[in-house]
């Protein structure tokens, strides 16, 4: 298959393959009663979740959290959703959509900030490694830019034309990721995002993964 000529999808792990956004929201409230804060709803965390995470939590708390404060914090997020993400499962359609593509002779990967030894065995008991030229979670601390992450991914995969690289994510963070390699980005609502913050990134933004699919294939044309 000549990857040069062909489009790639590089799709993004939590909130968009794997739906674990029960999960997060969970673990996030975990996070908070640590800190004595009320919990907050699906809706509340999509209008103002935002990356680098202290960012989101000084949005909630009117400050930043102090570091001892950003550990705890961390800590007992990781924890809970640790033990939480056993009842997430893909979102919808995810098989068919991975096949399909794959099948037309295409290829895909994934780059999460998810930490590495964490998402490679997930992906993998979901049993749908298979479909994808690589695998990358985040190494290192948690929080920074995808971006740079991005940068890496793209030269480890070689012979990729960021040109004709679409990435599906959920996060605006996603779509400045893409933009930094030079390729393109579909921003889907199913995850941490609303469809208005999504939207003031000025990408296109979809509520399927069937959606974001078609229109991966319609921008790498």
């Amino acid at each position: 298959m000549g990857m040069q000529t062909n489009a790639h999808i590089v799709w993004d792990w939590n909130g968009t393959l794997f739906h674990d956004v029960d999960a997060i929201i969970g673990a996030t409230n975990a996070a908070f009663a640590e800190l004595g804060l009320e919990p907050i709803t699906l809706e509340q965390y999509r209008e103002l979740y935002c990356v680098p995470v202290p960012k989101f939590y000084e949005r909630l708390l009117g400050r930043l959290p102090s570091n001892e404060e950003w550990e705890v914090m961390d800590a007992t997020f990781h924890r809970y959703y640790t033990e939480h993400r056993a009842l997430c499962s893909l979102a919808e359609g995810v098989e068919e959509l991975l096949t399909g593509w794959a099948a037309a002779g295409r290829s895909q990967s994934i780059l999460s900030m998810y930490g590495h030894e964490d998402l490679v065995p997930l992906v993998r008991a979901f049993g749908i490694e298979p479909h994808f030229v690589r695998v990358d979670g985040r190494t290192g601390p948690s929080g920074g830019s995808k971006a740079e992450h991005m940068v890496r991914h793209i030269a480890a995969l070689g012979g990729v034309d960021p040109a004709r690289t679409v990435v599906i994510g959920d996060a605006a963070d996603d779509a400045l990721a893409a933009q930094t390699v030079g390729a393109r980005a579909v921003l889907y609502t199913g995850g941490s995002h609303g469809r208005a913050s999504l939207e003031a990134v000025g990408v296109p933004v979809v509520d399927t993964l069937a959606e974001a699919v078609a229109e991966a294939e319609r921008l790498a044309a």
